[in-house]
């Protein structure tokens, strides 16, 4: 008799976990990207701490469409390192070459979930390339992060949105007004 072929489950649990590693196998520490949010939002919220930056990257991570993003992003990023793509895919992520935007549209995936804040935050950041974006951006340490650096961007980007949407959803509350963001 033929085993029938089990049908595919996604295990949430094992992908969230999976991303989580694979940031810090790549280097990428959660409190390093909490830095950035709090570069974006402290000019806001003078007395956002750090536990409050690192619970909104957090949080970010738990969203599926962001763990599919980091994912796929670092394997292509592995795959280049390796050697493994097509001769002219090969080249353009090896080198990061600036006309080849796959590698934003991936982290655009990532900002879609957190509204137009989260567009313009990361536009920010991924133009000024603060803090652990500099470090993953040197092409001359080694790894190649084409993609790590527009994830981590992209993850900042949306737990600042994040924290701003909450924030006005306080606001609101305090006032006795409702507020009708989700607060994603």
């Amino acid at each position: 008799m033929d085993k029938a072929k089990i049908p595919y489950s996604l295990n949430s649990k094992k992908v969230a976990d999976a991303t989580r590693e694979w940031l810090h196998k790549r280097g990428v520490q959660i409190s390093e990207i909490a830095e950035l949010v709090m570069l974006l939002q402290q000019k806001y919220y003078p007395d956002l701490t750090m536990e409050e930056c690192i619970h909104n990257v957090e949080q970010v991570l738990t969203k599926r469409e962001v763990q599919n993003a980091v994912l796929t992003g670092i394997q292509l990023d592995i795959l280049a390192e390796k050697e493994l793509l097509i001769p002219e895919l090969q080249e353009m992520i090896s080198n990061d070459e600036g006309l080849y935007g796959v590698d934003e549209i991936l982290a655009f995936s990532i900002v879609n979930v957190y509204g137009s804040i989260g567009f313009t935050n990361y536009g920010y950041v991924d133009k000024l390339k603060p803090g652990v974006l500099e470090r993953l951006n040197d092409k001359s340490l080694g790894p190649v992060h084409t993609f790590l650096d527009d994830i981590v961007g992209a993850i900042a980007a949306s737990a600042s949105s994040r924290i701003a949407h909450r924030k006005q959803a306080e606001r609101e509350i305090e006032k006795g007004e409702e507020s009708t963001d989700q607060a994603r």
